[in-house]
């Protein structure tokens, strides 16, 4: 794993609060995680047992397959476009996107039509998608915004949570804004005015009591508003699965994963990973209210096995050795038990408004 200087994301964080004041809880999400050249996804690479999380992809081979049996059903529905962009969203070691072509062998026209396009600000972690999936040339961008125009089937496991968050704490006296300042030497939590993000609050947020805390994803709302736009333009689907609440909520879901444990997010700023729940509901009606159908969000585990999960794990552990068994069991079960991932993580799809069934979602 790249370890580049970790006092680097930090320093700057304090500069910038020193010249400028404090700052929110998106601006020291973007700062800590995706400031290029030093922020915590910019030098990289996070996953596995040696970084600070896994991904369902890495769990277990069957996650990305069936991902790659929902790409083939939904490119068919679409009319089986020739060519279409197959995309996807911090696409890690590149792992869901080797393991989905697998599966896809299936319909060999849908991986002759396929423009593989992945949106990734690591460096590092480009190096090994370009090695791992070679045979698909794929080509990189920064942001969403300079994937080319046509049909496209766009996948984002895992990467709304990491996205930027407004926090807002109810007082005696209304609404404030969670922010970061600085403690002498450290970082601390502060208040501030709200800002203009406070209009983004939803009806569920409105009977916040004194301590309550409405937390606000503008970056996922604009994606949301950004792919609605450009289904109703050109033909697709975006199929996101992360973690959070099927109903907006109030609650404070912000935390710092450092070697698989918990962390302080102002003592580990830059070091540790950030993350927060996403508001699927919120994401849903913003696709909605721009012409878009929305499809969920239903929780993992019944979204995996409506895919055929268990069946294909029934498949691998007829062809295993006992350890391999044991190990295809503890996946499957990680990915689709409610005490793991299957009630917390879930899936919600964008889709184009034509399309009025996608597998999975019943």
């Amino acid at each position: 794993m790249s370890t580049p200087d970790s006092s680097s994301a930090l320093d700057h964080l304090k500069r910038r609060i020193a010249e400028s004041g404090p700052v929110t809880v998106a601006e020291f999400m973007r700062l800590a995680l995706s400031e290029p050249g030093i922020g915590y996804y910019a030098t990289r690479d996070p996953l596995g047992a040696a970084g600070d999380f896994i991904t369902a992809p890495e769990i277990s081979q069957m996650f990305g397959e069936l991902i790659g049996l929902w790409c083939v059903d939904l490119w068919e529905r679409l009319g089986s476009p020739d060519p279409f962009l197959l995309a996807e969203l911090g696409p890690g070691r590149g792992t869901l996107m080797a393991d989905a072509p697998r599966a896809a062998r299936v319909q060999p026209a849908f991986l002759r039509a396929l423009r593989l396009n992945l949106v990734e600000i690591s460096r590092p972690l480009r190096a090994q998608q370009a090695q791992r999936l070679s045979a698909f040339a794929p080509t990189w961008h920064d942001d969403v915004a300079t994937l080319p125009a046509g049909p496209m089937i766009l996948i984002g496991n895992e990467f709304l949570d990491a996205l930027p968050i407004h926090q807002f704490q109810m007082t005696e006296n209304g609404w404030r804004e969670r922010a970061v300042g600085l403690a002498g030497d450290g970082l601390e939590w502060t208040m501030l005015p709200p800002g203009p993000e406070l209009s983004l609050l939803r009806p569920e947020h409105r009977n916040a009591k004194p301590g309550d805390i409405a937390e606000i994803c503008p970056a996922a709302l604009s994606l949301a508003e950004a792919l609605a736009g450009r289904f109703a333009r050109d033909p697709g689907a975006a199929l996101f699965l992360d973690y959070g609440p099927a109903r907006s909520a109030l609650g404070d879901s912000l935390q710092a994963l450092r070697g698989h444990r918990a962390a302080d997010p102002l003592l580990d700023a830059g070091q540790a990973d950030l993350t927060a729940h996403v508001d699927f509901a919120a994401l849903a009606d913003a696709a909605r209210k721009n012409g878009a159908g929305a499809f969920g969000p239903v929780g993992q585990g019944p979204f995996l096995q409506a895919l055929g999960i268990e069946r294909r794990a029934a498949m691998l552990a007829a062809k295993a050795g006992p350890e391999d068994r044991a190990a295809i069991a503890a996946a499957l079960h990680r990915l689709i038990a409610p005490a793991q991932m299957g009630s917390l993580f879930k899936a919600l799809a964008i889709a184009a408004p034509q399309l009025t069934e996608l597998a999975g979602f019943s």
